[in-house]
Order: structure tokens, then C-alpha cells, then sequence
């Protein structure tokens, strides 16, 4: 398509809600939602200590706040297309905030998982960031910006391990909820002010939306972008599960020390969403996943062997994490796209849904690594799932790239 063809983009205005919100509006919202994956994860040893539990108890809250996360992204994307994005997305960061404080005063474990998934809530702002960028250009400029978005995002968790290890050091483990908090309520002040509503077609009710449900999942296209997002971001989630025990446990990291190696992944990410926001219009959204796809794999494999020589270590795990974040840079924003374009006029709905795969089979791949790594097994349990999720991705796009060779469904 021509530019000259392209429809024009729409008129913004910052801090004016009668436009589509800025490209800030949206890094500030989904920064929020990453922030909270993993700001406290350095935490994860002392917070055992805190509850007098088990470390495998207290990395609940990673898996149990992802599988909410999915459960809820189900729901929030169709509701999100028959009442718009602005009001689902900011009742969802009220309670985030709520939750946040949740945290920080819960008594026990269990009252403490409860508040953390409810956290989860904050989903909304990534399914609907990208839902909203959709709704606001076609899919290859949807691509292009959603990397530039994700690439501005990838500031805040690569920061925020190293944040959370020096406000765990600094003034306890309910620091980093104190944070989240603040900057939920930061969020929603800048939502309140700027965020235009996008979706402007809906359907008569939310049975429609529901009744529409068949037309997506009948679309090969659709399944393929999604198994690629999810096995190609499956990596990062069996990290986040695992890296804090084999950097705490293995290489005996302080939480400080735990937290500047954490972020290795996030300075790929960083690199890999440039690449999508500057090439994805030239090459094409399925040029940019095999290639993000491939880079990841390899990146496993060389830390796999390494580790099976004899030669890994500290700077050998985490050093080659930073395949897994530019991988992933360039696999999700396309992928995404890609969903999201199969059906337009269901872009809530399908962001909503494949996200709901991508970040449940995450949730499963957390609690499997940290099933998986005791005491003795080193690094080598969590490098094979990481290697063979890997694997799974850039079979997921192939055949996604066959499918499209032989037809558009």
C-alpha cells in the first residue's frame, strides 16, 4: 500500500481527552503493568522470611498473578470494544492501586497472594494499549508504533529489578509496593487527563461480542501469531520464575547485585523493539518474527551448551538473556500486530485473547522452572525449557508464514 493510500493519522492533542491519547500516555500506562511484574523479585527471599514460608510458596506470586493476568485478559478485550477503552482501563488502575496498598499491609501469605492477584488487574493497560494503537492505524504502522511504545516500556523493568534489590536493602521489602502505588496513581492521573476514547464502532451488547468469538478462532492466521508470541515470550516468563533462585541460590547474589543482572533481558528488549519500530514497515510483521524467533533459539543454545561444558556462570546465564529480550523485542510487537489485524474490527477482543494465551502459558512456565530448580541442579533445568520453548516459537511462525502462502483466511 501506497502512503499516499494509508488513511491519515488521527489528530492528537496531549492532555486533552476529547483526542486519542499521546504515545507518553501509553509508555507511562504500560509501564505500569510491567513495573509490577517484576519490581519485587529481588524481594522474593526476604518476603519468604517476612511470611515465615517456603521460597516455592512466595514465587506463587509470580505464577498465580500471571494466570489471573490471562484469565482476565479474556474478558477485558470484548468488554473493552462494548464500553470503550477509557472506562475499563481506568477502573482497572483504581484497583490496582488499591491492591498495591493490599500488599503492603496483608497480615499473612495467603492475604498477601490475594491483593497480588488482583494486581493482576493492571493488564488492562497493555491489552488495551495495544488495542488502542490498533484502533488508531493500520497493521503495519500498528507494528511500527507498538514497537516504539514497548521499546520505551522496556525502560521500566529494566530498571526496576535493580530499583526493587536497592529499596529491599534500603527500607524492606514493602518499598516496592509503596512504588507500584505511587505510580498507579500517577498513571491514572495522566489517563484521567488524556486518554480519548478510540474504540468508536461497537457492538449492541456483550453477548455480540461473544457470538463473534468463532469468527476469530476459526482463523489459522490468528492461532499461529498467537503460539508464536506465546512460546517466544514462554522464555522470559520460565526467567522471571526462575532467575531469582539460580542468581540467589546458584551464584549467591545479593538482592542488589540480583538486581542489576536481572535486567539483562530488558536491555535486548530494548534493542529488539528499536528494530521493530524502525523496520517492520520495510520488511514486513513475519520477516521480523523469524528473525526474533531464530535469535532467541540461538541465544539458548549457546547457553546451553556452554553450561553443559562446564563454562556457564553468572556472566554466561545472564549475559545470554539478552537474546531472550531482543527476541522478544522483535517477536511480540509483530506478533501482536499480526493478531490484531486478522480481524480489525475485533482488535479488543483479539488483544484480549491472545494475550490471555501468551501470558497463561507463561504462568505455567513460571511455576514449572521454579518446580524445577533445587538445590544441586544449577542453572541447566531452567536453560532446557527456556531452549525448548524457543524452539516451539519459530515453529509457530513458519507455519504461520506457510498458512499465509496458501491463503488468506
Amino acid at each position: 500500500m501506497s502512503d499516499a493510500a494509508l488513511p491519515p493519522k488521527p489528530t492528537v492533542r496531549f492532555l486533552d481527552r476529547g483526542t486519542p491519547p499521546h504515545i507518553a500516555t501509553l509508555i507511562l500506562l504500560t509501564s505500569v503493568g510491567a513495573l509490577s511484574m517484576n519490581v519485587f523479585l529481588p524481594s522474593l527471599p526476604h518476603m519468604a522470611e517476612h511470611f515465615q514460608t517456603d521460597y516455592r510458596v512466595m514465587q506463587l506470586s509470580v505464577a498465580l498473578y500471571l494466570a489471573v493476568n490471562a484469565a482476565l485478559q479474556i474478558v477485558i478485550g470484548p468488554i473493552s470494544d462494548r464500553y470503550g477503552r477509557r472506562p475499563v482501563l481506568l477502573t482497572s488502575v483504581v484497583l490496582f492501586v488499591v491492591a498495591s496498598v493490599g500488599c503492603i499491609l496483608a497480615p499473612t501469605v495467603e492475604i498477601f497472594l490475594a491483593f497480588r492477584m488482583m494486581q493482576a488487574v493492571i493488564v488492562a493497560s497493555m491489552v488495551l494499549g495495544r488495542a488502542i494503537v490498533r484502533d488508531m492505524v493500520p497493521q503495519a504502522q500498528a507494528a511500527s508504533m507498538i514497537g516504539y511504545v514497548t521499546m520505551g516500556m522496556a525502560v521500566a523493568p529494566m530498571l526496576a529489578p535493580a530499583l526493587g534489590g536497592f529499596l529491599d536493602e534500603t527500607f524492606g521489602w514493602q518499598a516496592s509496593f509503596w512504588f507500584l502505588a505511587i505510580a498507579g496513581a500517577a498513571a491514572l492521573w495522566l489517563a484521567w487527563r488524556d486518554l480519548g476514547e478510540t474504540a468508536t464502532t461497537r457492538s449492541a451488547s456483550f453477548a455480540d461480542q461473544v457470538r463473534e468469538y468463532p469468527e476469530l478462532l476459526r482463523s489459522r492466521r490468528f492461532w499461529g501469531y498467537c503460539a508464536a508470541a506465546a512460546f517466544g515470550s514462554g522464555a522470559f516468563f520460565a526467567y522471571l520464575g526462575g532467575a531469582p533462585y539460580v542468581g540467589s541460590e546458584v551464584f549467591g547474589l545479593d538482592p542488589t547485585t540480583l538486581g542489576i543482572y536481572f535486567g539483562a533481558p530488558a536491555v535486548g528488549y530494548m534493542f529488539g523493539n528499536y528494530i521493530s519500530g524502525r523496520y517492520s514497515v520495510a520488511l514486513g510483521i513475519n520477516r521480523m518474527i523469524l528473525a526474533g524467533t531464530l535469535l532467541t533459539a540461538g541465544g539458548m543454545a549457546c547457553a546451553t551448551l556452554l553450561t553443559l561444558a562446564g563454562l556457564g556462570g553468572v556472566w554466561v546465564f545472564f549475559g545470554f538473556m539478552t537474546f531472550v529480550g531482543l527476541g522478544n523485542g522483535m517477536v511480540l510487537p509483530n506478533a501482536t500486530s499480526g493478531m490484531l489485524s486478522v480481524r480489525p474490527h475485533l482488535a479488543g477482543t483479539a488483544s484480549g485473547l491472545g494475550g490471555a494465551i501468551m501470558i497463561g502459558g507463561g504462568a505455567a512456565l513460571s511455576a514449572l522452572a521454579g518446580t524445577l530448580l533445587v538445590m544441586g541442579t544449577g542453572a541447566l533445568p531452567l536453560l532446557l525449557v527456556m531452549l525448548a520453548t524457543s524452539l516451539l516459537s519459530v515453529v509457530a511462525i513458519v507455519y504461520t508464514i506457510r498458512r499465509e502462502a496458501q491463503v488468506t483466511s
